[in-house]
């Protein structure tokens, strides 16, 4: 089989499950209709991102065990129903559990499949393809995003989930169909590990035993907090700052772009430079590129530049830890083992968006937000500046 099918078919999948970054999109429209505040609206794009990262441990167990397609499957299922289960809601706990509990457990199933899969079949070249990968999940909100946007102005928002909810399970079947786990002991053709012609697998239980998983675990959760707060609240913070809903609308594809880069290209780079090295270099951008965000809002162009950089740094560590996780702890158990350091990504879920929506209730502006996450990002550089060199093979990933 050809191993680049694979990446097709997960790229389709992520692509359609990127649609959780556009939810910013719905929120101003679901505000007005509703009456319900930012801190309200905040909670939908939290629940989610904690069902993803709760039921991404689950079904990254059900993938180790049964492979792939039986979690892509209930991924493209679970999507798609909670998206046109959204499009019935009249009260905010109903959208909660429509958007936040079902379209957050499709993410966590449907996402829990490309990452091993694409370590499996690429061990030679890790970092481009799991960036390749997740790359299609940064950049799926650069299409939704401005197609929901057209959509809740022509149609409303109602008739908008019910459209997505189609499209994304067309899409999630493809991706379904083409993700296909390699042959026992598969390797590349001409392809030998660098020094020992095997590394050990570790089980979950032996990875945290290991002192590199907590400070991985404590990077992960503070580092994309900047990114996980800027999601949630990119439209209402580009509006805050005057910028119109012109410009609010273009910085989806804009911050997409960066997103879906810093996964591909980063991805790509941390081959080279080594893993953690990588990490490193992009949390301490992010601490930098927060506060200047907020500081020159109102300048549309220095807007989209920081705004894209912050959404590369973010990107980034979705595509680098994942790699990072296939190095060091082996891919047997790759999708149980990252599942469980995926849970730092919903912690990230819960302080960033909660952080971003209560700031702007009580100040009125996202000044404080900002800078918080700022310096949260310093902390996740010290933790990452804990972790030891480590080698895959004879080769520094750190």
């Amino acid at each position: 089989m050809n191993r680049w099918r694979v990446v097709v078919g997960g790229v389709s999948m992520n692509l359609a499950l990127g649609s959780l970054y556009a939810w910013s999109v719905f929120v101003l429209p679901l505000e007005q209709e509703f009456g319900w505040t930012r801190s309200q609206t905040s909670w939908v794009y939290t629940i989610a991102v904690v069902t993803f990262a709760s039921t991404f441990v689950l079904a990254g167990r059900i993938q180790d065990q049964r492979g792939p397609r039986p979690c892509a499957l209930a991924g493209a299922i679970l999507v798609s129903f909670g998206f046109f289960a959204a499009s019935f809601t009249t009260s905010l706990w109903f959208l909660y559990a429509a958007f936040g509990l079902i379209v957050g457990a499709g993410n966590g199933f449907g996402y829990a499949t490309p990452m091993p899969v694409a370590s499996k079949w690429f061990p030679d070249r890790r970092g481009l393809v799991v960036g390749l990968m997740v790359g299609g999940y940064g950049a799926g909100s650069a299409i939704i995003g401005p197609v929901a946007t057209r959509l809740i102005t022509s149609t409303g928002w109602r008739p908008t989930f019910r459209l997505l909810g189609v499209v994304f399970l067309a899409m999630g079947l493809v991706g379904a169909w083409l993700l296909e786990n390699p042959p026992q002991g598969y390797r590349p053709e001409g392809w030998t590990p660098a020094g020992a012609t095997s590394r050990r697998d570790y089980s979950t239980l032996d990875m945290l035993r290991t002192p590199q998983f907590y400070a991985l675990w404590i990077a992960y959760a503070l580092g994309t907090t900047a990114g996980q707060m800027t999601i949630s609240q990119l439209v209402p913070f580009a509006r805050s700052a005057g910028l119109g809903a012109a410009v609010a609308t273009l910085a989806l594809p804009v911050t997409a772009a960066g997103n879906a880069g810093g996964r591909i290209l980063s991805g790509w780079l941390s081959d080279a430079l080594g893993r953690v090295t990588t990490l490193r270099l992009m949390v301490l951008i992010s601490a930098i590129a927060m506060p200047a965000l907020f500081v020159w809002r109102t300048e549309a162009v220095l807007f989209f530049v920081l705004v894209a950089c912050v959404y590369w740094c973010y990107g980034t560590q979705l595509s680098v830890f994942a790699s990072a996780t296939a190095d060091l702890y082996g891919t047997r158990n790759l999708g149980l083992n990252y599942g469980v350091l995926f849970t730092a990504w919903g912690a990230a879920g819960v302080f960033g968006p909660m952080i971003g929506g209560r700031v702007f209730d009580s100040f009125g502006d996202y000044r404080y937000a900002f800078y918080a996450a700022s310096a949260l990002a310093v902390v996740a550089f010290g933790s990452l500046a804990m972790v030891r060199p480590l080698r895959s093979g004879n080769r520094v990933i750190a």
